[in-house]
């Protein structure tokens, strides 16, 4: 029979001893003798990692009412009377030409016409762009003569699930607006309103704070547009 020496180690602090084995009793595959020789150690302990989903992550720039509409209001006394200011805002075709990040519009040639002379309620197909957005969608534009124009996306969108744009005008008597410098000129107190949703909480984080400016970018472009169609005014 044959006998073999071999040299084990046990114990804590690596003793050695040597036991002889036969061959039958070493006919274990080499790969398990080598890892039954192996001095036992213990693992150290892995600490569990907390699961996030995406939108609990804290860098995301939102807040937990990013979802919700957001609304901005504006209001300006602007010195011209309430049906020139209307005629503005009631001709969506031009809006490319002075609404920030408008890029384009169709509307029936003679909406304007009509909207001067009672209330109307068309579709108009508008394209807006803004940071790296780009979104065509159908507004159904509401104009009721110098009081009001509202346009509000007919349908959700890819980008927006609510946007309305409202804006209203007021004619006011000179003890109203009493700073004008020319009492008798026309006065009229013009707001604005905007209320949006973004279809998808990303975006929303991203253009929460551009967003919150728009109303007053708005109110600018109005007005230059109004000097540019009636001349400057005191």
């Amino acid at each position: 029979m044959d006998w073999r020496g071999r040299r084990e180690s046990h114990g804590e602090h690596g003793q050695c001893r040597t036991r002889f084995v036969t061959a039958s009793q070493d006919a274990r595959p080499k790969s398990i003798m080598l890892l039954s020789t192996l001095p036992f150690r213990t693992l150290p302990s892995v600490t569990r990692c907390s699961r996030r989903t995406l939108f609990s992550l804290p860098s995301l720039p939102f807040g937990p009412d990013a979802s919700k509409p957001q609304t901005y209001k504006d209001e300006k006394v602007f010195p011209y009377n309430e049906k020139e200011l209307y005629a503005v805002v009631a001709d969506v075709a031009s809006y490319p030409s002075f609404i920030p990040f408008c890029l384009g519009s169709r509307i029936e040639p003679s909406a304007l016409q009509r909207a001067m002379r009672e209330k109307t309620v068309v579709d108009a197909e508008l394209t807006v762009g803004f940071l790296s957005f780009k979104e065509s969608y159908v507004s159904t534009v509401t104009c009721i003569p110098f009081e009001s124009v509202h346009a509000c996306a007919s349908s959700s969108t890819p980008l927006f699930k609510t946007l309305s744009t409202t804006w209203k005008f007021r004619a006011l008597s000179p003890k109203d607006h009493q700073t004008s410098t020319n009492p008798r000129s026309p006065s009229t107190l013009v707001s604005f309103d905007l209320t949006y949703q973004f279809s998808n909480p990303l975006h929303a984080g991203v253009s929460s704070t551009f967003f919150g400016q728009v109303s007053s970018m708005m109110i600018d472009a109005f007005e230059n547009r109004c000097v540019s169609v009636y001349g400057p005014r005191q």
